[in-house]
Parts: C-alpha cells; sequence; structure tokens
C-alpha cells in the first residue's frame, strides 16, 4: 500500500485527503502545522526520512488573501519557501509533490476559462506568493504536479457558504458581488482528484506527464448566482425559514485591501485529457447543506 504525507491537515483540502485517503487505498501520514511546519527544512526533511511516503500532497497555505497584504512575509513563507523545500525533500526521495495553487496567478480578466499554458498576472499579494511557489515547487522537483483550483468550500473550516448561512439567519435581504465569476469547487472532490492522479503516476512507471493542471467546479456562475443557490437549498432544506433575498452588487461597491479577479474560470480540458477527471459537481455539493448550519 502506497504511503502518503499529507500537509495542511487542517484546512479545507487537507481534511478531505486525510478523510479519503486510505479509502483510496493510501497509508496516511497527515501533518497540521502544530505536527509539520513546512517553512522549516529541517523539518520537513527530517519528516520525509522519518515517514518514507511514496508521494507528498500539499495543502498547506496562507490562505487569508486580505491580511496578506499587510503580512507579505508571512505569507511568502508557507506559499512560496515551504512549497519548495517540500520539493526538495521530493527530488530527494525521487517521489512525486502534488502542490495546490490558485486561479488567483492569472490576470483574472476577460470572459474565456483560463488555460495553464495562458499568462500569469497576479492582482494580489496572495496570487504573487502562490505563483512564486509554484515556480519554486516545480524548478526544485521534475515529479511536481500543481493543481490550480479556485472558490473552494466544504463542511470543514470558514468558506463563502457558511458566511452565508450565518448572514442569512439575521439578514433577510444580503448585497453580493455579480462581477466575479468562476466555478465554486467542493474541497471533497478536488481532494479525490487529487488522489486519483497520486495513483495514476505511482501506477505508471513511465508518467511523464508533470507540471500545472487546472481544476474547479461546474457551471461558472458569479458570487451572487451562487449565494441564490445556497439560499435556496438552505430554504427547502429548513436550515433558514425563508430564502433570503440577494442584491447584485459590482466588485466596487464592496471593495477588499486584495484586488480579486473578475474572471475565476479555468478551462479543464487538459486534467481531463490526461487524468479523465470531470468538473466539480458543486450543485451536488448542495444538496445537504446540515454540515454548513450555524450553530
Amino acid at each position: 500500500m502506497p504511503k502518503v504525507l499529507i500537509t495542511g491537515a487542517g484546512g479545507q483540502v487537507g481534511y478531505k485527503l486525510t478523510a479519503l485517503a486510505g479509502k483510496s487505498g493510501f497509508s496516511v501520514f497527515a501533518a497540521g502545522h502544530a505536527d509539520l511546519d513546512i517553512t522549516d527544512r529541517s523539518q520537513v526533511n527530517s519528516a520525509v526520512a522519518r515517514e518514507l511516503p511514496d508521494v507528498i500532497i500539499n495543502a498547506a497555505a496562507y490562505t487569508a488573501v486580505d491580511r496578506a497584504e499587510s503580512d507579505r512575509e508571512a505569507a511568502y513563507e508557507l506559499n512560496c519557501r515551504g512549497a519548495g523545500f517540500l520539493a526538495e525533500a521530493a527530488h530527494k526521495a525521487r517521489i512525486p509533490l502534488l502542490h495546490i495553487s490558485t486561479d488567483y496567478v492569472y490576470p483574472g480578466k476577460g470572459t474565456e476559462p483560463e488555460k495553464e499554458d495562458d499568462p500569469t498576472a497576479p492582482s494580489n499579494v496572495y496570487g504573487q506568493t502562490k505563483l512564486d511557489g509554484e515556480k519554486a515547487a516545480l524548478d526544485a522537483c521534475e515529479r511536481t504536479i500543481v493543481m490550480r483550483t479556485a472558490w473552494v468550500f466544504c463542511e470543514h473550516g470558514n468558506n463563502f457558504i457558511k458566511t452565508m448561512l450565518r448572514l442569512g439567519k439575521t439578514h433577510p435581504e444580503l448585497r453580493v458581488v455579480d462581477d466575479q465569476i468562476g466555478g465554486p469547487t467542493y474541497a471533497g472532490d478536488i481532494a479525490e482528484s487529487l488522489l486519483r492522479m497520486a495513483s495514476s503516476v505511482l501506477g505508471c512507471s513511465d508518467f511523464t506527464e508533470y507540471g500545472i493542471y487546472n481544476y474547479c467546479g461546474s457551471p461558472f456562475v458569479s458570487w451572487r448566482e451562487f449565494a441564490e443557490a445556497i439560499f435556496s437549498g438552505a430554504a427547502e432544506q429548513g436550515i433558514l425559514k425563508e430564502k433570503v433575498r440577494v442584491t447584485p452588487i459590482p466588485s466596487s461597491a464592496y471593495p477588499t485591501p486584495a484586488v480579486r479577479p473578475l474572471n475565476s474560470r479555468l478551462s479543464m480540458e487538459k486534467i481531463g485529457r490526461v487524468f479523465g477527471i470531470s468538473p466539480s459537481d458543486w450543485k451536488a455539493a448542495l444538496r445537504d447543506l446540515s454540515g454548513y448550519a450555524p450553530s
């Protein structure tokens, strides 16, 4: 049974990876920050030497997008240096590294889904540190796969669904941005896809198609449309007494420290062709919102 080392086990994707890896035929060493500080090269090298994994999946990241604007060094340490240290250790151990990145590395303009080889131009610090982390990982380990994803949510941790349901309890109407378009992505689907990719790589002795892959949900919607779907489901499932009214607003009406991309659409042609992986079905993930309901 192959062994996977999962970093960032306390986050949304890491939580799902830890829960699903055993069912996917892996033995697991799951490490949260308290177990493994990936910004410490010696800790990373020691963990890999001790655990002897067959593959590393890096789900650790600094994801506080707005805070990163004033906390650049901490974001860089985790998103770039940490990724590089894991890649160095993977290279030394001659094992693959699967590393999670973000749609924020793209310019976020236009209306066409971004492809893996499209130009990058992050519009905020978070996106730049994630792009730097991609480069660090790819440069340090030739067996690196980068998965760029977007709009992640699941029952664990903080996310847009939980925020909407919490606000919906006390607000009959909410104003939600309507000019940012993307594919909401269920963390459980990300985890399943990463494990499937890891199994494929380990099961193919001459696998060569390392590099960058996009993965996200379908269909593409605005945050306003996603919120409306959440509130419809919550009302139908009895989580909210009635459906919350949603008023569309432009991004300019909701300024944030970090600029958000207007276009977060990601092309999934490559990941489908190479691995046979389909988009995340975010509508299916909303069929049971009980795990997101505020107490």
